[in-house]
């Protein structure tokens, strides 16, 4: 287990916050979303998850964001959701701040998932869009509105419409960053000018965090004055995204060319089976089971090989790999 003054970029707890957390420092660098390891029978596995959250910290990032989309935390049930907080918040040891989503389809269960990951003892909560269903700005800003007056607990926005089919509107967005218990924003769209546009507000209130989930927007995220990355690379390759946001903040763009190349050649782990191959991939480097949530199946043989030639590739494969 890595010592606390080893993780660069770790966050300082001052009780400034509900939580306790300086959340300046906090919501800055890299900042996973972890898979959520389960077993043969669907349960969480909580050694895995232990496992997963040393190997994240070992690389350098600066805090863990559980029930994401890598996370499947739309997929899970309450029961699985709360475990996952609770051994993330229990493994990280107040090292480094538990972001818990809250990513569901309308918001009555988004107030009752808010109540479970605060019970469970998370930092910080992360809402976007209700889908399925269409929605207008008015009714985004309601449902996030209702999980901000849910908890005492901060909360960091979502903007993820390849899943929500709604993209967080421009001006919900800027509305609710006035209220100082809204974070920041964590943008996995990948539209350049609506990130763009994310970054001006940090002129009126500079403690908005603006976060890149998208990895292809990694580098030139950064280099326009992102805070940070929510990439879900980071469960295989930490040091790779790390390496990345602390070469754009010394401003050396061609390191950060190098290492947006290394960013877009380890993505081919998605590239057959998706987010299901960074579950396999993990599972390789003898992180967790690999077996994502139901209806997806764990990735076949074929995929396996492409998967380990990709790890291989940047040195990250260890030595008797299973998967």
């Amino acid at each position: 287990m890595p010592e606390q003054d080893t993780v660069p970029e770790r966050a300082i707890r001052n009780g400034s916050t509900a939580t306790g957390w300086q959340w300046d420092d906090a919501l800055c660098g890299v900042i996973p979303p972890m898979i959520s390891p389960l077993d043969e029978h669907g349960d969480v596995d909580r050694t895995a998850v232990r496992r997963v959250v040393e190997y994240i910290l070992q690389g350098g990032c600066s805090g863990l964001f559980v029930l994401g989309g890598v996370g499947q935390g739309a997929w899970l049930d309450s029961k699985q959701r709360q475990a996952i907080v609770q051994c993330t918040v229990e493994a990280a040891q107040g090292r480094v701040p538990v972001l818990a989503g809250i990513m569901l389809p309308s918001t009555a269960p988004v107030r009752e998932a808010a109540r479970q990951a605060e019970d469970a003892g998370a930092d910080a909560l992360v809402v976007g869009s209700p889908y399925y269903l269409p929605v207008s700005a008015a009714d985004q800003q309601r449902h996030i509105e209702a999980a901000l007056g849910t908890t005492g607990l901060p909360v960091v926005l979502y903007n993820i419409p390849q899943c929500t089919h709604t993209p967080l509107a421009f001006s919900t967005v800027q509305a609710l960053a006035s209220e100082s218990r809204v974070l920041g924003i964590k943008d996995s769209w990948g539209d350049l000018p609506y990130f763009q546009r994310l970054l001006t507000l940090k002129q009126g209130r500079p403690d908005f965090r603006v976060l890149q989930g998208s990895e292809h927007a990694a580098s030139a995220s950064m280099l326009l004055g992102a805070d940070g990355l929510i990439p879900g690379l980071a469960n295989v390759a930490p040091k790779v995204m790390v390496d990345l946001v602390q070469a754009a903040r010394r401003g050396d763009v061609t390191t950060c060319k190098r290492l947006h190349l290394d960013v877009v050649r380890l993505a081919d782990v998605y590239a057959s089976s998706g987010i299901a191959g960074l579950y396999r991939a993990c599972a390789i480097l003898g992180l967790a089971s690999g077996i994502p949530a139901e209806p997806w199946q764990p990735v076949g043989d074929q995929d396996t090989a492409d998967i380990k030639r990709v790890l291989h590739q940047y040195g990250l494969l260890p030595a008797g790999a299973r998967g």
